[in-house]
């Protein structure tokens, strides 16, 4: 399965996490927004329309952060995190999700799932210059 993900840092230094629902795999746990990607469509794309979807914020745009593959018992999973900085940005939960922000820091305690773990260790070493 391809999945994308969305690293939103405020101007604060903090990150937007969503939870997923309960019903869904991973249940109750911590998340960056994002999704799976449809058919015929790149990445980037994909991203773009699911953090409209899901977080109703238009992503002017967004960096590559990392690309995993994670296995769990149940399906094999292709992440593809991109990364993308605002100001202030503004974030309604679409799919009525909780939201908060946490700092870079926090995300290690959060409970989220394996697969995100070396996104969590990319954001905690990413420096620009």
């Amino acid at each position: 399965m391809n999945v994308v993900a969305l690293v939103l840092e405020n101007h604060q230094g903090e990150i937007l996490v969503a939870k997923r629902a309960d019903y869904k795999h991973l249940g109750g746990m911590w998340e960056f927004p994002g999704g799976k990607v449809e058919q015929g469509e790149t990445q980037l794309q994909a991203i773009i329309r699911e953090t409209k979807e899901e977080i109703d914020f238009d992503l002017p745009t967004a960096i590559p952060l990392i690309t995993t593959t994670h296995e769990y018992e149940d399906l094999i999973l292709t992440l593809d995190v991109w990364y993308h900085q605002a100001n202030n940005p503004k974030v309604y939960p679409n799919e009525g999700q909780p939201l908060k922000w946490v700092k870079r820091t926090e995300l290690k305690n959060l409970g989220m799932p394996e697969a995100d773990m070396p996104t969590i260790q990319a954001i905690e070493n990413l420096t620009f210059s």
